[in-house]
């Protein structure tokens, strides 16, 4: 299991300190949405606050989406499912609050230890299969079941991220038709940009079953094109696996959608095969020896303390009669504040008199005494300020007006935007276009592909935390004089940082990246924000 300084990490300079009233505790971590953070309930107890990111926030696509996704949220509710606490889609920026898991991804502990033994397998489909029947139960479909949005907790695991959850029945793609969800977890209905169902949950189940046995994915790695071919057109090897699981698992990916087993059926089925241990509550001792001792969550932030811890005023001890003060008294005091008021109005007017000096001698715009009568015609005026009188007072020019500070200008968020030999971007309006000819290409050979543009300076970031900014694309393009960037070592997740000549700057953010087959069939998806007259 991670330790408490990889788990919660510090916040940086550009993280909220409350969101929405919660006080955020450290970071969890981050991805193309937004950031998660640690926060807690007004009782103490722990929860994870996901914040969405502001580009993202400003479409109303998006906004729709997490609206979506809240409504889903707030419909489950299961023993092996982290519930939702509050949210708000329509709030600067959107987030939503679940309790927080204490306990690692699945995709953390195969990571870290390697495939789990038979008897977790069993424990693990039997919790997940209970979450999806809570899920489906109030008729929604997951979409995107995989090991790093299955959380082990010390009492079982916790399914999360119904970010891109459906109602069922509804049918919904991009606007690229483009499938959605994670490539090595698909079924092959939903590879194929076919209907999706309930069953295509439990498909996914199998194999992030398969894949915390076998310590690998089932359908293999390497490109998402491949991946999916595999998973579309050919039956999966189930020989590695260990012989107990593989009839379950085996259920679990028919072809057919109809033939798969259902929840019920899988939870049945692993109680069975763990018999007395299902029975006598051995679940918690079997996570326990998976993911090691809990990490101490940190503390509540305590609100801030008040400036004054004391009052300014004494109470007297004893209560005694206040006897009002004598005419003399009153007159003497009334005296004392007019003197403090007349000394005060002088002490301003002096003070605003002696700032207006500074200002005119900062601003080269006082009579030049520097040589005995010399006029005052020879102290020349600043450029664009205006002329100088006789007086050496400045006569202010008709446009002239109080400095005000520039506002930062506002993202513009083009999500899900789609790359191939057929479609490329253009920065300026409208962002996509149905040839390539636009501002970004997609362009591939016999050998490898690549960005390219005949405008615009393309550079990738190299920081290794997600989530940036215009400052930093700013920074990375200082010196950047490249139109081509090779994809070869471009992930999903990879940032990279456009500027088109008109000043604007552009932010694409990787989602799939498809190359296996350079020349035939390759594309690219990506978020991407733009700043307009940024450079």
């Amino acid at each position: 299991m991670k330790s408490a300084a990889e788990t919660f990490q510090p916040l940086e300079a550009d993280d909220p300190r409350l969101v929405a009233g919660y006080r955020i505790a450290a970071r969890l971590g981050a991805g193309g949405m937004g950031r998660v953070y640690l926060s807690h309930t007004q009782g103490g107890r722990p929860v994870a606050i996901k914040v969405v990111r502001p580009e993202l926030a400003d479409s109303p696509d998006f906004r729709h989406r997490f609206r979506r996704e809240i409504q889903a949220a707030r419909r489950v509710r299961g023993a092996y499912t982290a519930e939702l606490i509050d949210a708000d889609a329509d709030g600067t920026p959107p987030w939503l609050t679940t309790l927080y898991v204490p306990g690692p991804s699945l995709a953390e502990v195969v990571a870290r230890r390697g495939p789990l033994p038979v008897q977790a397998v069993l424990w693990l489909m039997a919790g997940v299969a209970e979450a999806l029947e809570a899920i489906h139960g109030v008729g929604i479909v997951h979409r995107d079941l995989k090991p790093s949005n299955v959380l082990l907790a010390a009492d079982g695991p916790r399914v999360i991220d119904f970010g891109i959850s459906l109602a069922s029945g509804i049918t919904w793609h991009t606007a690229t038709g483009a499938a959605i969800g994670t490539p090595q977890f698909m079924a092959p209905e939903q590879a194929s940009a076919g209907e999706v169902t309930a069953a295509t949950d439990v498909f996914a189940l199998g194999q992030t079953a398969a894949f915390a046995a076998l310590g690998e994915p089932l359908y293999g790695d390497g490109p998402s094109v491949s991946v999916l071919y595999r998973i579309v057109h050919s039956e999966p090897d189930l020989s590695p696996l260990p012989e107990q699981i593989r009839p379950v698992i085996a259920r679990c990916l028919a072809a057919d959608p109809a033939e798969r087993a259902t929840p019920s059926e899988i939870v049945h089925w692993c109680r069975q095969r763990l018999g007395r241990d299902a029975d006598d509550g051995a679940g918690p001792a079997v996570w326990r020896e998976i993911t090691g001792p809990e990490v101490t969550v940190p503390a509540p932030v305590p609100d801030p303390t008040p400036a004054h811890t004391m009052p300014l005023i004494a109470r007297p001890q004893t209560a005694r009669p206040v006897r009002p003060p004598s005419r003399r008294r009153r007159v003497a005091r009334i005296a004392a504040f007019g003197t403090a008021c007349a000394l005060l109005f002088t002490g301003l007017v002096w003070t605003v008199v002696e700032a207006g000096e500074q200002f005119r001698r900062i601003g080269g715009l006082a009579t030049s005494t520097s040589t005995p009568g010399a006029s005052p015609r020879t102290s020349a005026p600043s450029k664009g300020l205006g002329t100088v009188s006789g007086t050496g007072r400045r006569t202010p020019k008709p446009s002239d007006s109080p400095a005000t500070a520039s506002a930062s200008p506002l993202p513009e968020a083009h999500p899900l935007q789609w790359l191939d030999d057929k479609h490329s971007l253009y920065i300026e309006q409208p962002v996509d276009r149905d040839d390539a000819k636009g501002d970004i290409r997609f362009v591939c050979d016999a050998n490898s592909c690549a960005l390219s543009s005949d405008t615009s300076v393309i550079t990738m970031l190299y920081t290794g935390k997600p989530g940036a900014t215009l400052d930093s694309c700013r920074i990375a393009l200082t010196g950047a004089t490249g139109h081509r960037l090779p994809l070869a070592a471009a992930a999903a997740g990879s940032e990279i940082c456009v500027k088109h000549p008109s000043g604007d700057i552009a932010l694409l953010v990787i989602q799939v990246k498809s190359t296996a087959l350079a020349d035939k069939g390759s594309f690219l998806t990506a978020d991407m924000t733009v700043w307009r007259a940024s450079a």
